[in-house]
């Protein structure tokens, strides 16, 4: 996995770094899903996507300084919001209810 993908002047990409630069994405990319869940019902929420992105990409940036790099500062680094995510993953499927529709219910008001 250390063959080049791509170089572009001193940037190099392996396979790693890709994983690396995906999780990396990931990661980020769920404050931009928080940012539209809260802005499209004016308030604050955490929505299950952000939870899952936040998962995928620990998991993928864990993955790139465990085997890529062999960091333990980013392993450690990456290791504690996986295993919060998950926590709250857990505990939203431990408590969440399926919806019930029901004939004459409020949702056909």
């Amino acid at each position: 996995m250390d063959q080049i993908l791509l170089e572009l002047g001193h940037l190099v990409v392996t396979p790693w770094k890709l994983i690396g630069y995906i999780g990396t994405f990931l990661f980020t990319a769920r404050w931009f899903v928080q940012l539209y869940a809260t802005k499209k019902l004016k308030r604050v929420v955490m929505p299950m996507s952000f939870w899952y992105l936040s998962i995928v990409g620990s998991v993928m940036t864990l993955g790139y300084f465990i085997w890529g790099k062999n960091d333990s500062v980013g392993i450690i680094q990456n290791a504690f919001p996986m295993f919060v995510s998950l926590y709250n993953v857990v505990v939203h499927l431990r408590h969440h209810r399926p919806e019930v529709v029901r004939p004459g219910g409020p949702e056909e008001s």
